[in-house]
């Protein structure tokens, strides 16, 4: 039995949460068992998006992605996989991580939404308010 090596990260942005597993391969990505262009649907951002990490690192097409999301819509999905290959990339390679680092793609986007107030129509907006 063969070993294949393999290397994991755990990626979140607002409430959606990535298991990625990097394979050493050649560039296939797939995104809860479907080819990264299903998933995408004719957003290319999304796939500028995913494919950052490794262009930072220089590190196009050695690895295979298998990331499995979930929560959230589909552009934090497609954040919280970026966050879940830069991790798996500095755990492949220890040097990447400076510059991963410098570029933000190791830090967790915290910013979240901002739950509704009693008495406001949502976070922060308020009922109009009627001088007489």
């Amino acid at each position: 039995m063969t070993s294949v090596i393999q290397y994991s990260g755990t990626g979140r942005r607002k409430t959606a949460t990535a298991r990625v597993r990097l394979v050493p391969g050649t560039g296939v990505v797939t995104i809860n068992g479907r080819p990264m262009e299903d998933f995408v649907g004719g957003r290319p951002g999304l796939a500028k998006v995913i494919h950052t990490p490794f262009a930072v690192a220089e590190a196009q097409g050695r690895f295979d992605v298998i990331a499995t999301t979930c929560g959230g819509g589909i552009v934090s999905q497609a954040g919280a996989i970026c966050h879940g290959i830069s991790r798996a990339l500095g755990e492949a390679a220890p040097q990447n991580r400076p510059i991963l680092r410098t570029q933000g793609l190791l830090t967790r986007d915290s910013r979240v939404k901002e739950r509704k107030k009693y008495g406001r129509k949502k976070a922060r907006k308020r009922f109009q308010f009627s001088k007489r």
